[in-house]
């Protein structure tokens, strides 16, 4: 009888192993072979959407907020001191050039009138005075000088005095005629200054203002920055659209040139103004360029102070380039759109410009009919193998 020795376990747990081992050395040279054959082929390319860049003329119009202010606008001050005798006007009352405002009173103010016409007549009375003076003694000069043609009849003497008397009488008629023009100063100024008596409007237009009643103490020293003006006279039969327009957008401002507006005030209505003044210069606080717009407003309809929004046409003197909005990729430090150029991804760098529908406008290194990448991301890196598909247009 053949006897049959049993193996021990740990044995054929080793020769398991072992098996296991040279399995997968024969499995590993076998798909070295394969791949060196070509039979397994690479991953398959990303596949993605891609739009082109077009070339177009840009034609937008942009909302720019504005504000109506008044074509002029005054603060009336007192320029003396009085009592207020009568304000003839009241907030709202539509006024005329040289229309009265307010009357005031001032006693001392036509007492001083008075003194200085006082001062005048007296100035001509002594005027008048030397005037009489100087002839008397130009016809002693004159007696005495032919009377001088006779030896021994006249001392020399005698004559150069009388001379000397015939030029100072003229001296003082000049003296007595300066005395009279700055008495005559004197008063002007002070009928002037009763003049200021009554507060007259500047230009036609409107009471926006009132800070007084009769009866009140004013001077001078209202028209300190503190204090409220007695009136203030605004014109707004015309007024002035303020808009700051954005650097950026500047180059094609010209004078004359019409814009259209809205305001809050009537809804769905549209308002014109033309474009007259431009700033010529950049507020470096803003980046804004001031343009004022002058608007006919003789119906009445618009009031200063009103803001705005003001349809402002943007052109460019040559087309543009656009591109989807969606393929433009900001970051912290770039701004790019992917190209897609013999398969492989690359970076452009671009400026961005205008907004025309879904299209904005670019800046870069690009031209017409270029392949980009319709919804960029910077996860798809330069160089990067992908396959285009068009993306179908929005609708």
């Amino acid at each position: 009888m053949t006897m049959l020795r049993t193996v021990p376990s740990r044995r054929v747990c080793h020769l398991g192993s072992v098996l296991l081992m040279i399995a997968a050395a024969a499995c590993s040279g076998s798909g070295a072979v394969t791949s060196g054959s070509g039979a397994t082929s690479a991953a398959d390319p990303m596949t993605v959407d891609v739009a082109r860049v077009v070339e177009q003329p840009l034609n937008v119009e942009l909302s720019l907020p504005g504000e109506l202010t008044a074509f002029q606008s005054v603060a009336v001050y007192p320029r003396v001191a009085g009592f207020v005798k009568a304000v003839h006007v009241d907030r709202g009352s539509r006024v005329r050039a040289g229309d009265v405002l307010v009357t005031l009173e001032a006693p001392e103010v036509i007492a001083q009138r008075a003194e200085a016409q006082s001062k005048l007549h007296g100035a001509e009375a002594q005027l008048s005075v030397a005037r009489a003076r100087a002839e008397a003694d130009r016809g002693t000069y004159e007696k005495l000088k032919a009377a001088s043609a006779t030896p021994g009849v006249v001392a020399g003497n005698d004559v150069v005095v009388a001379e000397k008397a015939a030029e100072a009488g003229q001296s003082q008629i000049v003296s007595a005629q300066q005395s009279i023009e700055a008495a005559r100063q004197s008063l002007n100024a002070l009928r002037d200054m009763e003049g200021y008596l009554r507060l007259t409007a500047p230009f036609d237009g409107v009471i926006t203002e009132r800070n007084i009643h009769p009866g009140a103490l004013v001077g001078p020293a209202s028209a300190s920055t503190s204090a409220a003006p007695l009136l203030r006279v605004v014109e707004n039969r015309r007024l002035r659209l303020v808009v700051p327009v954005p650097e950026a957008y500047t180059s094609q401002m010209k004078p004359g040139a019409s814009m259209l507006f809205s305001v809050a005030a009537y809804p769905g209505a549209t308002f014109s103004g033309t474009v007259a003044r431009i700033a010529q210069a950049v507020d470096v606080m803003t980046r804004t360029m001031a343009v004022e717009l002058d608007v006919n407003n003789t119906d009445g309809q618009l009031a200063p102070g009103t803001f705005c929004q003001v349809r402002w046409p943007i052109h460019r003197s040559a087309p543009s380039l656009f591109v989807p909005a969606t393929s433009v990729v900001t970051t912290t430090d770039r701004t790019f759109v992917i190209r897609i150029r013999d398969g492989k991804t690359e970076w452009v760098d671009v400026k961005t410009g205008l907004t025309s529908g879904p299209q904005v406008e670019v800046f870069g290194d690009l031209r017409a009919g270029d392949q980009l990448v319709g919804r960029g991301t910077d996860e798809l890196r330069p160089g990067t193998q992908v396959r285009a598909r068009e993306a179908k247009p929005d609708k």
